[in-house]
């Protein structure tokens, strides 16, 4: 008999160290029972008659960091993501969007239809137990795709959604980028007018704006891949080979075109003709100087001076700037298309989108004009850092009120209760209450206070049980008072209190 285990990720040099997945692989009912007999390291535990026993093997120690290019989230950490969290929540319910999700683990098809080659490259994709092909999401915007096509007729459109899901590509990390990020996403379904663009370009500059950074730091530059399309026809570049190409124009941002030449000239394109390209997609090119080359009449020249127009109503027009490199690297946009960058030089694309009016054709639908953009959560934490805007916090109440029972031998129980009920008042009023759970010192309870951030200490004993009171201290200052249990005395003075 045998066994069938996820593909085993081989690194491979021709990969440039990618992850490669090579499976399903096929291990025998042996191989399962002696890992030592595959290369691992592990104290292997085998059944016999008479129950388990140890292989022998030294076991090898726990590996305690995550796996490479994830994270751990203490609650610091998670007090940063929430709060990040909260102002994308805040961007996305200002301009109109509703929230929605989708599963982490989708179909692999789902991807290979639509994504460009490098995407599909960096999928972390294995067979599951009933030989499905799966995958993690690399990105949203193909699970979009799938609701809006199973909900086809259903949806009254236009549809403003926005979502904040976790996506897993394994890529090469550089600052700001890893394997699994957290990825804002706002998406508009059902307009084809620039209007659209602009609503989402605005949404972006309203974040940016909201956590202090400005269009001296970040800038948004903008190009329509039509337009792109065109300037290649006019240097003799086919239909058919135009995805292809984009990928290289992606790259000619970080790559010398020196270094390029060879690919380019797989593609057939080479000598005059990829060196005036080259010169087309220059980042010092405007509009006029394009428009020159296709002509005043093209839609995607007029697509993009309605952009720039509709900036300045929009209050935005010193964010964006023209750009002919800028394709995106997926292959399913199809008209305008934007990226957020650092001004500064020091950090990768902060954010990108565009128009993706074609995508439902891919899953054998009708088109409906899309358009949307995802934003990561470590690039821009990186930029937060830089510019020294990360929020402090130090001073983060985790609990208003810390109820302490402070009794031993027969009447630790009674005041435990009576702890308990005093605890469950604070709560029903509104109030983050935190219990001392253990018999401890006074000094180990004053410091869990001050860690916690909490404004009152409320203390019971043998005594306030017998009269139906507890002792409330005021932690800034000190100041103590016996509070009687009837009525919302405890509830009033702790609120006050709490408030600092």
């Amino acid at each position: 008999r045998s066994r069938w285990s996820c593909p085993r990720v081989v690194r491979s040099a021709a990969a440039d160290g990618q992850a490669v997945a090579v499976g399903p692989v096929q291990t025998t009912e042996a191989e399962v029972k002696t890992p030592a007999a595959a290369g691992r390291r592990s104290a292997a535990v085998v059944q016999t008659a008479g129950g388990t026993k140890e292989s022998g093997v030294k076991e090898a120690p726990l590996d305690l960091n995550p796996p490479r290019g994830t994270r751990d989230f203490f609650p610091d950490d998670m007090r940063l993501r929430n709060w990040l969290f909260d102002k994308w929540r805040r961007a996305s319910e200002l301009y109109g969007f509703e929230e929605f999700d989708a599963p982490v683990l989708e179909s692999e098809d789902l991807y290979i239809r639509k994504a460009g080659e490098e995407v599909v490259g960096q999928l972390y994709c294995f067979a599951d137990k009933g030989g499905r092909r799966v995958a993690l999401r690399p990105e949203l915007t193909p699970s979009l795709a799938r609701m809006v096509l199973a909900k086809r007729g259903q949806l009254n459109m236009p549809i403003k959604w926005f979502a904040i899901p976790q996506c897993w590509r394994y890529e090469r990390m550089t600052r700001g980028r890893r394997r699994e990020h957290y990825q804002w996403n706002c998406d508009i379904w059902g307009v084809g007018e620039v209007t659209a663009e602009m609503e989402l370009l605005s949404c972006i500059v309203r974040f940016f704006e909201s956590v202090g950074i400005g269009s001296d730091d970040v800038g948004i530059k903008v190009n329509n891949r039509e337009l792109l399309r065109e300037v290649l026809h006019k240097n003799g570049v086919p239909d058919d080979r135009f995805a292809a190409v984009c990928v290289l124009i992606d790259k000619l941002e970080k790559v010398p075109l020196d270094h390029l030449r060879d690919d380019f000239r797989a593609l057939g394109v080479e000598g005059s003709q990829l060196d005036s390209i080259a010169a087309s997609v220059r980042a010092d090119q405007t509009v006029d100087d394009v428009a020159q080359l296709v002509g005043e009449d093209s839609q995607a020249v007029k697509h993009l001076r309605d952009v720039f127009d509709m900036a300045d109503a929009y209050g935005i027009a010193d964010w964006l700037v023209f750009d002919p490199s800028v394709v995106r690297g997926l292959a399913y946009y199809t008209g305008v298309v934007f990226e957020g960058f650092d001004r500064a030089g020091e950090l990768r694309a902060i954010c990108g989108g565009g128009r993706y009016d074609t995508l439902l054709e891919m899953f054998g639908g009708e088109p409906i004009p899309a358009v949307g953009f995802g934003f990561g959560d470590a690039v821009v934490v990186e930029l937060l850092k830089t510019k020294g805007l990360l929020p402090d916090f130090a001073d983060t109440s985790v609990a208003d009120a810390v109820v302490w029972p402070l009794a031993g031998g027969d009447e630790t129980s009674t005041v435990q209760q009576a702890a308990g009920r005093v605890a469950t008042r604070l709560r029903q009023s509104g109030l983050k209450t935190d219990v001392i759970l253990e018999n401890k010192k006074s000094k180990w309870v004053f410091k869990h206070a001050a860690r916690v951030n909490a404004g009152v200490l409320v203390v019971i004993g043998a005594d306030e049980v017998a009269g139906n009171e507890v002792t409330a201290k005021r932690l800034c200052d000190k100041e103590q008072q016996r509070v009687t249990l009837d009525g919302t005395h405890l509830e009033d003075l702790a609120a006050e209190w709490a408030m600092g």
